[in-house]
Protein backbone atom coordinates (compact mmCIF):
# COMPACT_ATOMS: atom_id res chain seq x y z
CA UNK A 1 0.00 0.00 0.00
CA UNK A 2 1.52 3.49 -0.74
CA UNK A 3 1.46 6.50 1.10
CA UNK A 4 -1.22 8.20 -1.00
CA UNK A 5 -3.75 5.25 -0.73
CA UNK A 6 -6.28 6.55 1.65
CA UNK A 7 -6.53 4.59 5.34
CA UNK A 8 -8.61 4.50 7.61
CA UNK A 9 -8.16 2.63 11.00
CA UNK A 10 -10.89 1.19 13.08
CA UNK A 11 -10.66 0.39 16.95
CA UNK A 12 -12.74 -1.78 18.93
CA UNK A 13 -13.34 0.86 22.06
CA UNK A 14 -16.39 -1.35 23.66
CA UNK A 15 -18.67 -4.70 23.21
CA UNK A 16 -19.84 -4.55 19.81
CA UNK A 17 -18.27 -0.49 19.43
CA UNK A 18 -15.95 0.47 16.88
CA UNK A 19 -14.63 3.78 16.70
CA UNK A 20 -13.51 4.67 13.18
CA UNK A 21 -10.80 7.26 12.29
CA UNK A 22 -11.15 8.18 8.08
CA UNK A 23 -8.26 9.51 6.03
CA UNK A 24 -9.60 12.84 6.33
CA UNK A 25 -9.34 12.84 10.23
CA UNK A 26 -13.03 12.45 11.02
CA UNK A 27 -14.51 9.62 13.62
CA UNK A 28 -17.41 7.42 12.81
CA UNK A 29 -18.69 5.36 15.95
CA UNK A 30 -20.43 2.33 14.74
CA UNK A 31 -22.70 -0.18 16.65
CA UNK A 32 -23.31 -3.95 15.81
CA UNK A 33 -25.24 -4.43 19.05
CA UNK A 34 -28.96 -5.09 17.52
CA UNK A 35 -30.46 -3.83 20.60
CA UNK A 36 -28.18 -1.11 22.37
CA UNK A 37 -28.21 0.82 18.85
CA UNK A 38 -26.51 3.88 20.14
CA UNK A 39 -24.82 4.36 16.74
CA UNK A 40 -24.84 3.50 13.19
CA UNK A 41 -24.33 0.05 12.06
CA UNK A 42 -21.76 -0.12 9.35
CA UNK A 43 -24.84 -1.52 6.91
CA UNK A 44 -26.85 1.50 8.06
CA UNK A 45 -23.84 3.58 7.16
CA UNK A 46 -23.60 1.79 3.27
CA UNK A 47 -27.31 3.11 2.99
CA UNK A 48 -25.83 6.78 3.62
CA UNK A 49 -22.91 6.78 1.93
CA UNK A 50 -24.78 5.54 -1.51
CA UNK A 51 -27.25 8.24 -0.94
CA UNK A 52 -24.57 11.08 0.25
CA UNK A 53 -22.45 10.18 -3.26
CA UNK A 54 -24.83 10.21 -5.66
CA UNK A 55 -26.60 13.31 -4.37
CA UNK A 56 -23.57 15.72 -4.17
CA UNK A 57 -23.28 14.37 -8.30
CA UNK A 58 -26.94 14.93 -8.73
CA UNK A 59 -27.18 18.88 -6.90
CA UNK A 60 -23.55 19.75 -9.15
CA UNK A 61 -24.78 18.65 -12.42
CA UNK A 62 -28.71 20.55 -11.57
CA UNK A 63 -26.68 23.71 -10.92
CA UNK A 64 -24.57 23.29 -13.93
CA UNK A 65 -28.32 22.84 -15.72
CA UNK A 66 -28.89 26.19 -13.71
CA UNK A 67 -32.52 24.67 -12.19
CA UNK A 68 -33.45 26.12 -9.08
CA UNK A 69 -33.55 23.58 -6.58
CA UNK A 70 -34.86 25.20 -2.84
CA UNK A 71 -34.53 21.50 -1.51
CA UNK A 72 -33.21 18.08 -1.63
CA UNK A 73 -33.24 14.91 -0.07
CA UNK A 74 -32.27 11.30 -0.79
CA UNK A 75 -34.13 8.42 1.09
CA UNK A 76 -32.52 4.85 0.40
CA UNK A 77 -33.68 1.42 1.14
CA UNK A 78 -32.20 -1.74 1.10
CA UNK A 79 -32.99 -5.56 0.72
CA UNK A 80 -30.48 -7.49 2.23
CA UNK A 81 -29.94 -11.75 1.55
CA UNK A 82 -31.68 -14.07 4.10
CA UNK A 83 -28.34 -15.69 4.43
CA UNK A 84 -24.77 -14.96 5.49
CA UNK A 85 -23.40 -12.46 4.16
CA UNK A 86 -25.86 -10.81 4.93
CA UNK A 87 -25.09 -8.12 1.81
CA UNK A 88 -27.34 -6.40 -0.04
CA UNK A 89 -29.03 -7.83 -2.94
CA UNK A 90 -31.53 -4.12 -4.11
CA UNK A 91 -31.38 -0.84 -3.17
CA UNK A 92 -33.78 1.71 -4.00
CA UNK A 93 -32.57 5.37 -4.10
CA UNK A 94 -35.53 8.08 -4.37
CA UNK A 95 -34.35 11.65 -4.97
CA UNK A 96 -37.09 14.20 -3.81
CA UNK A 97 -36.34 17.36 -5.79
CA UNK A 98 -38.06 20.36 -4.60
CA UNK A 99 -37.40 24.20 -6.58
CA UNK A 100 -39.20 26.04 -9.31
CA UNK A 101 -39.99 24.98 -12.78
CA UNK A 102 -37.22 21.92 -12.53
CA UNK A 103 -36.82 20.02 -15.53
CA UNK A 104 -37.93 16.48 -15.17
CA UNK A 105 -35.11 15.51 -18.00
CA UNK A 106 -32.87 17.36 -15.94
CA UNK A 107 -33.48 15.20 -12.78
CA UNK A 108 -33.58 12.10 -15.31
CA UNK A 109 -30.15 12.97 -16.80
CA UNK A 110 -28.70 13.70 -13.27
CA UNK A 111 -29.58 10.72 -11.84
CA UNK A 112 -28.21 8.68 -14.74
CA UNK A 113 -25.07 10.52 -15.37
CA UNK A 114 -24.07 10.16 -11.30
CA UNK A 115 -25.17 6.05 -11.03
CA UNK A 116 -23.40 5.36 -14.82
CA UNK A 117 -20.12 7.74 -14.57
CA UNK A 118 -19.63 9.82 -10.96
CA UNK A 119 -20.80 7.81 -7.98
CA UNK A 120 -17.87 5.66 -6.53
CA UNK A 121 -19.73 4.30 -4.08
CA UNK A 122 -22.63 2.86 -6.41
CA UNK A 123 -20.07 1.24 -8.56
CA UNK A 124 -18.54 -0.86 -5.80
CA UNK A 125 -21.93 -2.03 -4.89
CA UNK A 126 -23.59 -1.96 -8.11
CA UNK A 127 -22.00 -5.68 -8.50
CA UNK A 128 -23.37 -7.68 -6.00
CA UNK A 129 -26.28 -5.42 -5.18
CA UNK A 130 -28.94 -3.91 -7.79
CA UNK A 131 -28.88 -0.61 -7.47
CA UNK A 132 -33.02 0.94 -8.74
CA UNK A 133 -33.21 5.14 -8.79
CA UNK A 134 -36.62 7.03 -8.59
CA UNK A 135 -37.58 10.85 -8.24
CA UNK A 136 -40.26 13.22 -7.73
CA UNK A 137 -40.17 17.08 -7.96
CA UNK A 138 -42.04 19.00 -6.00
CA UNK A 139 -43.04 22.38 -6.67
CA UNK A 140 -41.48 25.24 -4.60
CA UNK A 141 -43.42 27.97 -3.03
CA UNK A 142 -43.23 31.20 -4.03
Amino acid sequence: MSAEEPKAVVELVGQDLFSGHTPSGHVVVTDTDGERRSASSPMELLLVALGACTGVDVVSILKKKREEVTSYSIEVRGQRRAEHPRSYKRMEVHHIVTGRNISERSVAQAIELSEQKYCSVAATLRPTAEIVSSFEIIEASV
